[in-house]
């Protein structure tokens, strides 16, 4: 009998991909959501960005799938679904959170992100393309997803600083994050790329508009990127 974990893991990856099929579009919080309402703020990525989850998705069903069959009661693929299953669990009806509700919406993708974040920190170190990559990409959109969140809300709310300054703090916090991940986790390339990917977009939606905000994606983006080239020579070997 295929360990029960495995099965889970894959049963939650395929509701979690098919969920936004079965709930409302989200493009981000609307007016109402928030005392002060946060029309295209400057932390938010260009559109465009977004459909990075559809190379989540199907990765990540891949990987289910690969470790449903192949990796049924693998102990160290065990320990890392755990975790993954948090994030899953809580990813399935996220959307229709954010639809309703911005405050439970930033709680609710900071567990999701904590729990995809440590996924790939323990993540096996063999079979790397079918676990530590699809997790790693799905953990490093989540780092900055859970960033712009708790930017839009914070700035809605007034809290500290207005859209402008709560974009500055958003990316500090993102690039401390996603170093730290780098320190003490798994060494994943596709984490800070992913990243660096959300960085672009949010170069894209600000251009010269709003230059500052700009050069600092630009700033952690070029960072990023030095360190994921570094981490990806050893890594192809």
């Amino acid at each position: 009998m295929k360990n029960l974990t495995s099965a889970v893991t894959l049963l939650l990856t395929i509701a979690f991909a098919v969920s936004p099929a079965l709930t409302n579009p989200f493009s981000g919080f609307l007016a109402n959501q928030l005392p002060i309402p946060q029309i295209d703020p400057p932390i938010q990525p260009a559109g465009y960005a977004f459909s990075i989850w559809g190379l989540i998705y199907a990765w990540l069903i891949v990987s289910a799938v690969y470790g449903f069959l192949k990796r049924p009661n693998d102990q160290d693929w065990n320990a890392a679904r755990k975790p993954l299953i948090v994030s899953l669990a809580v990813g399935v009806p996220w959307l229709a959170i954010a639809n309703a509700s911005a405050i439970w919406a930033t709680i609710t993708i900071i567990i999701m992100a904590v729990g995809a974040v440590w996924s790939l920190i323990i993540s096996p170190t063999r079979d790397r393309w079918w676990f530590q990559a699809p997790v790693g990409i799905y953990a490093g959109w989540l780092t900055a997803a859970s960033c712009v969140s708790l930017g839009t809300t914070m700035a809605g709310y007034g809290v500290l600083a207005n859209s402008f300054g709560w974009a500055f703090i958003g990316i500090i916090i993102g690039l401390l994050v996603t170093t730290t991940v780098l320190m003490v986790g798994r060494k994943s390339p596709e984490y800070l790329m992913t990243v660096v990917w959300a960085l672009i977009g949010i170069i894209v939606a600000n251009g010269t508009e709003i230059l500052p905000v700009s050069i600092l994606a630009g700033i952690g983006a070029i960072f990023l990127s030095f360190l994921a080239i570094r981490l990806a020579r050893p890594t192809f070997h």
